[in-house]
C-alpha cells in the first residue's frame, strides 16, 4: 500500500474505453487495501460518472476526451483512500444543479448521482476552465459513503 500512487487514463467517451478504467480502478483500491465490496462499490460509483459525462456532457457522441486521474490519499485520521478526478469537455452546467430524480418515481434510469454519492466519502462538482465539467470524489477503505444531498460547488478549476 502507498499513499503516494497515481495513475492518469484519459480515454475518448466511448462505453468500450469504460471496462479498461473499471480496471484500473479495481487494481488500485486492491493495492490500497479495500475489501470486495467497497472495490465493488467504487468502480459501480466511477462507472456511473463516466456514462454521465457520456450521455449528458457529450450528448452520446463517442468520440471526445475524458480524463481520470486515479490518487492515493489519506484522511485527517490516516485512513488510506482513492481520489477520482473526472474531467470532462462536454457541457457545462450549474454544480447546484446536479442533483438525483426523485427517488419516487419507479422508472428506469437516472440514479447515477445517488449511486455516487451513497458509495463516496466527498463528492464535488464544478465547472472546469475553459469548459467541461470536474468531478472529484474521494472513498476511504471501510467507509460508508457520503451523507450529503447536494453537491458541493468549489470555485475555479
Amino acid at each position: 500500500m502507498s499513499d503516494t500512487s497515481r495513475i492518469e487514463l484519459n480515454i475518448t467517451s466511448n462505453a468500450r474505453s469504460l471496462p479498461v478504467v473499471r480496471s484500473a480502478v479495481e487494481r488500485m483500491a486492491r493495492l490500497e487495501g479495500f475489501g470486495d465490496a467497497d472495490a465493488h462499490a467504487l468502480v459501480l460509483a466511477i462507472d456511473e460518472a463516466l456514462a454521465n459525462v457520456i450521455e449528458h456532457g457529450y450528448g452520446g457522441a463517442a468520440d471526445q476526451p475524458i480524463g481520470i486521474v486515479l490518487a492515493s490519499v489519506r484522511s485527517t485520521d490516516g485512513r488510506l483512500g482513492i481520489e477520482v478526478s473526472v474531467r470532462d469537455q462536454g457541457r457545462q452546467v450549474d454544480p447546484d444543479s446536479i442533483v438525483g430524480r426523485d427517488l419516487g418515481e419507479v422508472r428506469p434510469g437516472g440514479l447515477g448521482v445517488h449511486i455516487i454519492r451513497s458509495v463516496m466519502d466527498e463528492v464535488e462538482y464544478r465547472q472546469g476552465e475553459g469548459g467541461g465539467m470536474l468531478l472529484r470524489m474521494v472513498k476511504y477503505v471501510g467507509s460508508g459513503g457520503s451523507t450529503t444531498d447536494r453537491p458541493t460547488t468549489l470555485s475555479g478549476s
